[in-house]
């Protein structure tokens, strides 16, 4: 007698930022019945889209470029598309330019022999020969933990021991993992300036770059294998990801908050939503802050999933300005960074002091420009960000505060040489406070935990849990923030599910034109 093939697996996915979108991805592709719950009107996440008084395009309040594009390749992939045909990407050929309030300009580029030019220019022979340096060294770095460590479903050193294998233990070895990234830094450059360009690099997992450890130079290198402006915006992608995924059966549910997760015997057994409804599912894959299981956010039942993080390891928050202005005085590229001059005093202030700096370093994303810099008498979308302490969730962050971060932005920005309009009337600011009610259970931390000492990375939750059937995905689990490491775990929480929950259910892999991948 042949045996009846049971139901395909039900599948709840909290939150549609692009962990959510891959792990729904990854979960359709292979036959699942998925369900997609998004609090917010948009898909998206951090890929918030802002609107703009004096421009008929909204301006992305989050990430602004796309890196490691072979990862999102594989989400469309695994859907029978793909992510050329479904967006417009350009290459970036500029990385930044940096500007510093003690003189000097420097534009990165992504061709290494640039870059290095432009640092012999700025800073002499010796620091160009550093740069080449540090470069080679960050291929490494990226290279040893990308299969070893990153693309694993949990942090842990025997794993990543195991991982590297015997032909990749010298490497590990040379990862400076005990040393903070400003002390690795320092044996490649003398320039303080450049030592602050490249330590802003623990700033993108929301760190500081004296306590942050040194693998963090990895970062180099994923900018050199390509950086890409999406066309039209961030958003667009998780738009383009929301088309896919509904085209191929998955409910998509935005504006719908999941109130709990219910437990029976053997672990995951419905959702409940804000609203009242309950739906019977398998599985949940929680692409929430892990914090906000924690604090009990998804019911009591599943608090045990992960660990409260508590306040000196959360990442940094940020405040934000977002809308339309005429800048002048300075000729922007799309990514721009104007530093403070005291670089250590500004992170103390962050992460120790946990207040606003008076001296903040300000990054600005002119989001109408592209390679080509070129001022304009007209309005253009302007993101400016400076850094803040995750304290949403204990302080006001009130106009009078708000006020004070804007004279101080204001005057980093005057002293590189950028002139702002006054006046905030057409500017969006969204602070802490704001963030933390975005991203309940986070205080406003982007980032989830901060990435300080060796043992930061083996302290992330893995996209496992102790509860059958719930598994973790985002910035604030395993492998870490940013866009191309979320869609990792999305992806990892996915393939871990699958793998879990198979032996209990068989089921036929869906079938789409073109065919799919089934890693």
């Amino acid at each position: 007698m042949l045996r009846q093939a049971r139901p395909p697996l039900n599948v709840a996915v909290i939150g549609a930022g692009i962990a959510g979108l891959c792990a729904a991805a990854e979960l359709r592709a292979a036959g699942c019945e998925v369900t997609l719950f998004e609090r917010a009107a948009f898909v998206g996440g951090k890929m918030r889209r802002i609107a703009c008084a004096d421009h008929p395009d909204p301006a992305d309040g989050g990430p602004t470029v796309l890196t490691l594009r072979d990862v999102f390749e594989r989400v469309f992939d695994a859907l029978g598309a793909r992510l050329a045909e479904r967006v417009e990407l350009r290459p970036l050929s500029v990385l930044a330019r940096h500007a510093w309030c003690e003189g000097g300009r420097l534009d990165l580029y992504a061709d290494v022999a640039q870059s290095a030019d432009a640092i012999r220019a700025l800073a002499g022979q010796a620091e160009a020969d550093g740069y080449l340096r540090f470069c080679r060294d960050s291929q490494r770095a990226f290279t040893t933990l990308d299969r070893s460590f990153m693309q694993r479903p949990a942090p842990s050193l025997p794993g990543l021991i195991m991982g590297a294998g015997l032909q990749g233990l010298p490497d590990l070895l040379r990862l400076r993992a005990f040393q903070s990234l400003w002390q690795a830094l320092g044996s490649y450059f003398r320039d303080p300036r450049l030592r602050q360009l490249f330590g802003r690099y623990a700033t993108y997992c929301g760190s500081s770059p004296f306590e942050a450890t040194a693998t963090l130079m990895l970062v180099a290198h994923v900018e050199q294998c390509g950086v890409w402006q999406v066309a039209g915006g961030m958003h667009r992608l998780a738009d383009a990801l929301q088309s896919l995924l509904r085209d191929r059966g998955v409910e998509v549910r935005c504006g719908l908050s999941v109130a709990r997760i219910e437990l029976a015997k053997r672990g995951v057994a419905a959702v409940q939503t804000e609203d009242g409804e309950r739906r019977r599912v398998d599985a949940v894959v929680a692409t929430c802050d892990a914090n906000a299981l924690a604090a009990g956010l998804l019911g009591r039942a599943v608090r045990s999933a992960a660990a409260v993080v508590p306040l000196r390891r959360r990442s940094l928050s940020a405040m934000t300005w977002v809308g339309t202005a005429v800048p002048a005085g300075f000729d922007l590229h799309h990514h721009n960074v104007f530093f403070c001059d005291d670089y250590r005093a500004e992170f103390d202030c962050l992460m120790r002091e946990r207040r606003m700096p008076q001296s903040p370093t300000v990054y600005i994303c002119a989001q109408d420009r592209s390679d080509t810099p070129a001022q304009s008498d007209k309005p253009e979308r302007l993101l400016c960000l400076i850094n803040a302490p995750p304290t949403g969730d204990r302080y006001p962050f009130d106009e009078p505060e708000i006020d004070r971060c804007l004279t101080a932005m204001r005057s980093t920005l005057a002293r590189c040489g950028l002139r702002l309009p006054p006046g905030t009337s057409t500017l969006t600011c969204t602070t802490p406070k704001d963030f933390h009610a975005l991203f309940p259970g986070t205080g406003g931390a982007l980032y989830g935990p901060s990435s300080h000492g060796w043992r930061a990375s083996f302290l992330r939750p893995g996209v496992r849990t102790r509860i059958r059937g719930l598994y973790l995905a985002g910035g604030s689990v395993h492998p870490g923030p940013g866009l191309p490491m979320a869609a990792l775990s999305g992806r990892q929480a996915a393939q871990c599910l699958l793998h879990d929950l198979a032996s209990m259910h068989q089921w036929a892999p869906m079938a789409t034109a073109g065919g799919i991948s089934m890693r």
